[in-house]
């Protein structure tokens, strides 16, 4: 991962949803891939890499993802250095 050059981290609610995310028996890899993401950047300078941005991006316009897949995908991408 990239460091970032923006202030943003996983806040207190996505950071829980990807907690869920990782431990339901459910979620694609790719799913897991971007909470796990997004659980390593609450309170870090990290930044999201393009692979896990592009699966974050896939999730959120994916119907049949959870709730919780997307708050975790939409703070992964938030974080994306730009």
């Amino acid at each position: 991962m990239a460091t970032k050059t923006k202030s943003e981290s996983t806040g207190k609610a996505a950071a829980t949803s990807a907690a869920k995310v990782l431990k339901s028996k459910t979620a694609t890899k790719a799913e897991k891939s971007v909470a796990a993401s997004a659980l390593t950047q609450k309170g870090s300078t990290e930044a999201t890499s393009k692979k896990v941005a592009s699966s974050a991006a896939k999730i959120l316009k994916d119907p049949k993802a959870s709730k919780d897949a997307k708050s975790a995908a939409a703070s992964a991408l938030t974080q994306k250095k730009k």
